[in-house]
């Protein structure tokens, strides 16, 4: 029977086939013959255009600005009042190396936030782009311990689908935790937490307990969630906000810990008890673990919207790969060293890794060679791919800084990473001037008497260096 049936079936689709093909071709014979002339589209056999590029290759046998051209550019508006007594600035052209411009080039200033690209830059060197930090949950007798592996962008639960890069979840460590409990025939556990990948203070030298009320930076943990961002109801944000400037977590290790024994509790795991800091036993069983999204993609957030937590975190993953504290000291020291392997063999003193400290101090000279060392390796230029673009992204975008006055011809054309603090204003990265040629340049103001005016000075400085040729 079944036979039978599925003959059928055959005969009636080749009787419908046979119907369909006729009825086309009595249809095909009645179009009109302009419609007849239409053809069928087909890959063509050989490319037949090409592309323009978006942004111009820089011309290395092109013409270079004279240091006379690009002084003229630069002294109009780096002669603003407003940026005070003391400005540095230098121009190089990356593929000679050759200085173009330098005035005080070689002066030490306090580098603010542009401190972000020596961080960015030792990290990639140090860890390798794809490098991911692992939170894990292990077994500590009757207890179980929440591993903090200072992961920066870790979050409680699932952020809005537009944030990124994904950040791992609590709540994902939560249900793999529980399942696991679970199929071991436990439904109760005493929770610990362990932060001891990290040591040290949590406030650098010169950050003042306002950093963490005014929302700056929480103090630095190897177990945090949401960067210690809150709501008005004092809960973790979950959601990357740069503009959530509201006071952050005082304690972002315990704040961690306790969102996660809730996060146990609604998975049907019972937490008894006081949360409590607990060092994990050497070589316990891992029950659990979640890893960040790669050190390329925290390095592009971090430079993209300046963020102080991931600068620090990264700074002290520096150090661990180095042997070196996982401490502020440590981190300093750490990136010193692994940028004097890439040929930067001065002009940086460190006493953090985001630029927060008026104690730091960088030469613009050196931020020249660190942009250099990211153009030249591969390994590297996920930090030149995360500046900001001027009039378009992170800082650089319209109203996400002081920064955001380059216009015209200068879009698009200069990338960037801006640095300020009370009386400092800073600016260093990669232009392409109106011949097409690639430029880096650090322009530096530490003593200014106007924030936004020097800001603004800084970036017309930028803006004449993307519409000149200066020779």
């Amino acid at each position: 029977m079944a036979r039978r049936t599925r003959l059928l079936a055959l005969v009636t689709l080749a009787m419908v086939n046979v119907i369909t093909l006729a009825a086309g071709i009595a249809v095909a014979r009645m179009l009109p013959g302009r419609l007849a002339a239409l053809k069928i589209p087909a890959v063509a056999p050989a490319r037949v255009s090409v592309p323009d590029p978006v942004l111009p290759a820089g011309l290395p046998d092109g013409p270079l600005p004279t240091a006379s051209g690009l002084r003229s550019a630069l002294a109009g508006p780096l002669s603003a009042g407003s940026l005070g007594p003391s400005v540095l600035s230098m121009v190089a052209d990356p593929a000679t190396g050759r200085v173009l411009l330098s005035d005080g080039g070689s002066q030490l200033a306090t580098p603010a936030s542009t401190t972000k690209l020596a961080t960015a830059v030792a990290a990639l060197a140090a860890l390798g782009g794809g490098a991911r930090f692992t939170t894990r949950v292990v077994s500590g007798g009757d207890s179980v311990i929440l591993v903090g592996g200072g992961d920066p962008t870790l979050a409680v639960s699932s952020y809005p689908p537009g944030n990124y890069p994904r950040p791992a979840t609590l709540a994902s460590l939560a249900a793999a935790t529980a399942a696991r409990l679970r199929a071991g025939g436990r439904t109760s556990v005493r929770l610990g937490y362990d932060t001891s990948l990290y040591s040290g203070p949590g406030l650098a030298p010169g950050w003042p307990a306002a950093y963490v009320t005014t929302g700056n930076v929480t103090q630095v943990s190897s177990l945090e969630v949401d960067q210690g961002r809150l709501t008005g109801s004092g809960t973790p944000e979950d959601s990357d906000n740069p503009y959530n400037l509201t006071p952050r977590a005082p304690r972002p290790a315990e704040m961690a810990a306790a969102a996660f024994a809730g996060l146990l509790r609604s998975d049907g795991i019972k937490v008894t008890g006081p949360v409590a800091g607990q060092a994990a036993p050497r070589g316990a069983q891992v029950l659990a673990a979640i890893s960040s999204p790669p050190v390329s993609a925290i390095a592009e957030q971090m430079l993209a919207e300046s963020n102080n937590v991931i600068a620090e975190s990264l700074a002290r993953q520096v150090a661990i790969a180095t042997g070196e504290p996982a401490t502020f000291a440590g981190a300093a020291a750490a990136e010193i060293r692994v940028l004097r392997g890439l040929g930067i063999t001065g002009g940086i003193q460190l006493v953090d890794g985001s630029g927060l400290s008026p104690e730091d101090a960088i030469a613009p000279a050196a931020l020249v060679k660190v942009l250099e060392a990211a153009i030249a390796r591969p390994r590297l230029r996920p930090a030149l791919a995360s500046l900001p673009v001027a009039g378009f992204s992170g800082t650089l975008a319209a109203r996400e800084s002081v920064f955001a006055g380059i216009g015209g011809s200068a879009l698009g054309a200069v990338r960037a990473k801006t640095g300020n603090l009370g009386t400092v204003a800073a600016l260093a990265g990669l232009v392409y001037d109106k011949d097409g040629r690639l430029l880096v340049f650090a322009i530096m103001a530490d003593k200014v008497a106007q924030l936004d005016h020097a800001a603004a000075a800084i970036d017309a400085a930028a803006g004449n260096l993307a519409g000149c040729g200066c020779r």
